[in-house]
């Protein structure tokens, strides 16, 4: 049984909430986001929370019942803080540079990596080795940041590459003689 999904999502003032057509949208001050509906849940808003409950006993309903009340959650999160991530660059000559809605990085390729970045994303680069996504929609700022990610993970003997802020990357030993 879902201990997360009995906590009922509280929301902060200048937040309202709206169900229309199997559509949970909410409205606040950084924007509106919306998310369907599952037929196993019931959601309810009601004065300053919305909840959160499964429509059945079946098994799928108590599955989907603690991540729904998180989805519900992250909406709420975002449209009143929102969500960022912080990239970290290391290795010698690579450098990350924000230019309107491109994002170009140099990782010792032959050729410069240039990103478009989508809507509703806001990237920002403080220095040339650090990269900041950030955005309403949590999916959506994790997604980008993977993908900017992959194009050269950190490997594990130098620790050269793209990592997240606080990742912790496993060193290993080089060859010995």
């Amino acid at each position: 049984m879902s201990r997360i999904g009995k906590k009922a999502v509280a929301m902060p003032d200048g937040v309202t909430a709206n169900i229309d057509n199997g559509t949970l949208s909410v409205k606040g001050p950084k924007g509106t986001l919306s998310m369907g509906m599952l037929d196993d849940i019931e959601y309810q808003v009601e004065e300053g929370a919305i909840t959160v409950k499964p429509a059945n006993a079946t098994t799928r309903a108590r599955a989907y019942w603690g991540m729904q009340r998180t989805l519900v959650a992250n909406l709420i999160d975002g449209v009143t803080e929102g969500f960022t991530k912080v990239l970290e660059i290391n290795g010698v000559g690579y450098r990350a540079q924000a230019q309107g809605k491109t994002l170009k990085l140099q990782l010792g390729y032959s050729h410069d990596v240039d990103i478009v970045v989508p809507e509703g994303i806001e990237v920002k680069t403080p220095d040339q080795t650090t990269v900041e996504v950030s955005g309403n929609d949590k999916q959506a700022v994790g997604q980008f940041a993977a993908e900017v990610r992959q194009w050269r993970k950190p490997e594990p003997y130098k620790g050269k590459g793209i990592k997240y802020r606080g990742e912790y990357v496993f060193r290993k030993e080089g060859k010995k003689k």
